[in-house]
């Protein structure tokens, strides 16, 4: 059983942070109104996100802006619920993406399939079995990935577990603080990716899988710290077991990574 998700100093004084962010957030929303952005992305940054406290309680909601801006001295944004989406086809190969140039947050990075947030909505702030979560999911992967609305169903993504981290981007304005629900799917699909969201996707094999991320760090190719965290931690042994995940899940756990 893994551990259970502690709450410890550097954790609060990450709370302390995100108080000084919401303070300064002002400032920082007039600062952002001088930033060039790709006006799709700028216009994805007024969907309500779901704030929660630290044992993944929905205590709110803010703008997709406010939970991705940085505060002074790189201060955390406010806490707020994601997923990250690890689809499979038949043959055990993982979808894998590099996000576009135009993405606010990370662009160019190397992740999963499919990472977002479910926003402050009837239907996606559900909580029984991760409903709403799962139905974000579902929103994203056809906008994302122009999987047809036919092809995919709530039944067919399984939650795993919970993870907590935080983490800057490189441009020193943008960053995550996030409580990411992960999702596994296994299943053939049709895809037609939107390049406003993705550069490119490729599914990779379990033994193919380590030395593709060899050559991304090999030649400078970033990786979302997220997905990162979840290979060194949990990916590996969960792709071995992929037909046997029920082990795994864990719902009461909020990993701290």
């Amino acid at each position: 059983m893994l551990k259970r998700f502690i709450i410890n100093n550097k954790f609060q004084n990450l709370l302390l942070k995100t108080q000084s962010y919401k303070n300064s957030r002002k400032n920082n929303t007039v600062m952002l109104s001088t930033e060039k952005l790709d006006p799709q992305q700028e216009l994805l940054l007024k969907e309500r996100c779901i704030l929660v406290n630290e044992t993944d309680s929905n205590i709110g909601s803010a703008s997709k802006e406010e939970c991705h801006l940085l505060g002074p001295n790189g201060c955390p944004p406010p806490l707020h619920r994601a997923f990250s989406v690890f689809l499979f086809n038949s043959n055990g190969e993982l979808l894998l993406q590099q996000r576009s140039s135009h993405k606010i947050t990370f662009p160019l990075h190397y992740t999963n399939t499919c990472c977002s947030h479910p926003l402050a909505t009837e239907d996606e702030m559900l909580e029984t079995d991760a409903a709403g979560v799962k139905k974000a999911a579902l929103r994203r992967l056809i906008f994302e990935l122009g999987i047809p609305e036919r092809e995919i169903q709530l039944s067919d993504i399984n939650y795993l577990t919970r993870i907590y981290y935080s983490s800057p981007s490189l441009s020193g304005k943008w960053g995550e603080h996030e409580i990411d629900y992960i999702l596994f799917m296994k299943k053939n699909v049709t895809l037609n990716p939107n390049l406003n969201e993705i550069k490119e996707v490729q599914y990779v094999s379990r033994e193919n899988f380590e030395n593709l991320i060899a050559n991304l760090v090999k030649n400078n190719v970033p990786i979302t710290p997220w997905f990162q965290m979840i290979i060194d931690k949990f990916l590996l042994l969960w792709w071995d077991n992929l037909d046997n995940l029920s082990k795994f899940v864990d719902h009461k756990s909020i990993h701290r990574m």
